[in-house]
């Protein structure tokens, strides 16, 4: 439902199907249990209000969303919250990077030897495929893109794809804080859930045994990956000056969400 709107709710049977039709002041909305249905049933003006239980659904100003930062700032959380309230089509770069170096294709494997040397992937491996991504259809209705564009280049290619966000979040995280946050990762390959070391350690001593250290999260990796991403996180901001938003990512993940929410508010 559109969020502030009242909305009503009525059972109604038609060809042996339940359905409840949800009327707002806009649209007739219809959810059935069973094979067909018929046209959502007029309702009274008269019962045009809103009942017990019923929930205002947060919308927000904009659809198309960019967050950005260093390894280790924060973004893949932040995305999680962000899309589950929002109802926003989250996509990840590195999740689709992940997944081409998991299934051992030529791009993936071209894709391996830069990330396990701390570089950014070329843009070739990438553009293409992040483009595929936000043209399918559950991101055609929004979309909150992690992590990339990384570098002026692959900003570039989505500009000239017209693929352009309405607000760009930029999480600013020191790097001493950013390389206790990678160092101290750890993945569960049963699960693939990440712990840390520190801030999230594993539930038991079981869980603990198993756990790896990813080829990309050692000091030796992520320092030269964090040179490579300030050298190029100006001109990223450049290409994204007028719809820029600084977030300060050292903060509690709560305290981080609500403070991007005020600044969507805003706009």
């Amino acid at each position: 439902l559109e969020d502030n709107i009242p909305a009503t709710k009525a059972a109604v049977r038609g060809k042996g199907n339940m359905v409840t039709a949800y009327r707002t002041e806009r649209t007739t909305r219809v959810r059935c249990w069973g094979t067909r249905v018929g046209p959502a049933p007029a309702l009274s003006s008269s019962r045009r209000t809103q009942p017990r239980g019923t929930r205002n659904l947060t919308r927000m100003a904009v659809n198309k969303v960019m967050i950005s930062g260093a390894p280790a700032s924060g973004k893949g959380t932040q995305c999680e919250m962000l899309s589950g309230n929002y109802n926003l089509t989250h996509i990840s770069a590195g999740d689709l990077l992940r997944a081409e170096v998991g299934s051992g294709t030529a791009n993936g494997l071209k894709a391996k030897e830069f990330m396990d040397a701390g570089k950014l992937v070329p843009n070739e491996i990438v553009v293409t495929m992040v483009k595929d991504r936000l043209n399918q259809p559950d991101a055609l209705a929004g979309w909150l893109l992690d992590g990339y564009p990384r570098s002026k280049d692959q900003a570039d290619a989505l500009e000239e794809a017209n693929i352009r966000p309405e607000v760009f979040l930029l999480l600013e995280v020191p790097d001493s804080i950013l390389v206790d946050r990678v160092v101290g990762r750890r993945l569960d390959p049963e699960t693939g859930k990440i712990y840390h070391l520190k801030y999230a350690p594993p539930e038991s001593e079981e869980v603990a045994e198993r756990l790896i250290q990813r080829s990309d999260d050692t000091e030796e990796k992520v320092v030269p990956r964090l040179e490579t991403h300030n050298s190029n996180v100006a001109a990223i901001l450049d290409s994204y000056s007028d719809v820029l938003v600084r977030i300060n990512g050292d903060q509690a993940k709560d305290k981080v969400y609500a403070d991007i929410q005020e600044a969507l508010k805003s706009l």
